[in-house]
């Protein structure tokens, strides 16, 4: 028995596909942003990167939830 991915990440496939890059290559973009507010990078990646709310509320809160190597 598998278990079900939850939480955001139970949107990386869709998000992949729907917007052709890799989930590593979103995250790059987070973690380069000078932005560091939830809200402003998720309305940044919509805004920058036509991505939905949803989609971007599940890559940034991963993103951010695994710290950051700045």
């Amino acid at each position: 028995m598998t278990d079900a991915v939850k939480g955001p990440a139970s949107y990386f496939p869709s998000i992949e596909k729907k917007y052709g890059r890799p989930i590593a290559e979103w995250k790059d973009l987070i973690r380069s942003s000078p932005l560091t507010k939830h809200m402003e990078l998720v309305n940044w990646l919509k805004s920058e990167h036509g991505l939905g709310h949803g989609h971007a509320n599940a890559l940034v809160a991963h993103t951010l939830a695994e710290g950051s190597d700045k």
